[in-house]
């Protein structure tokens, strides 16, 4: 055993936990790679909620974490589906109070999110060969917000959702709208 002895101090006030970012912007164009606009979840934690939480709490976790979209998880590290902004504050809330005869506060995340399963998603292999420009085409085609890249199989694992790509990322690393 060594005598090696490592000190230890007491924390300041204000000490903060830095929050992972996407890559910076520098350099990005139509021509890059694909991979350049994706959030590596290889790299940065996932923002996760449950499919239970109350709409004004899901909007708050996303202020806090900084995001404008939560993987919904009722069972890690199994994926439900995905929840917006958009989805949180635009017509679904409003429309479903409507239609249910219900305040906003008895609504979840379960009900207006959008499910894994609708869902349009990008091959990781496939992304790397891609530009940003087949990236902004394929958003166009789609009509979504978000696109999900999913990462095949190996022999070490089973496939697995790799990164997320959110317009809205890529029009700040391009410094211009593109829809």
């Amino acid at each position: 055993m060594s005598d090696l002895k490592l000190n230890t101090f007491r924390f300041p006030e204000n000490t903060c936990i830095p929050q992972a970012q996407p890559k910076a912007a520098e350099g990005v164009t139509t021509a890059s790679s694909g991979i350049d606009v994706m959030t590596d979840l290889a790299v940065v934690r996932a923002a996760t909620i449950t499919p239970d939480t109350p709409l004004d709490k899901a909007e708050q976790t996303m202020i806090q974490q900084g995001v404008r979209s939560l993987f919904v998880m009722s069972e890690y590290p199994c994926v439900d589906g995905l929840v917006t902004a958009a989805d949180l504050l635009g017509d679904k809330p409003v429309r479903l109070m409507t239609q249910r005869k219900v305040q906003r506060n008895t609504l979840c995340v379960t009900d207006v999110m959008t499910r894994l399963s609708d869902l349009d998603a990008l091959d990781y292999n496939e992304l790397k060969d891609a530009t940003v420009a087949d990236v902004i085409s394929t958003f166009k085609r789609v009509g979504h917000t978000h696109l999900l890249v999913v990462q095949a199989a190996t022999v070490k694992g089973p496939a697995r959702i790799r990164g997320v790509i959110s317009i809205t990322q890529v029009e700040r690393q391009l410094g211009r709208s593109v829809l």
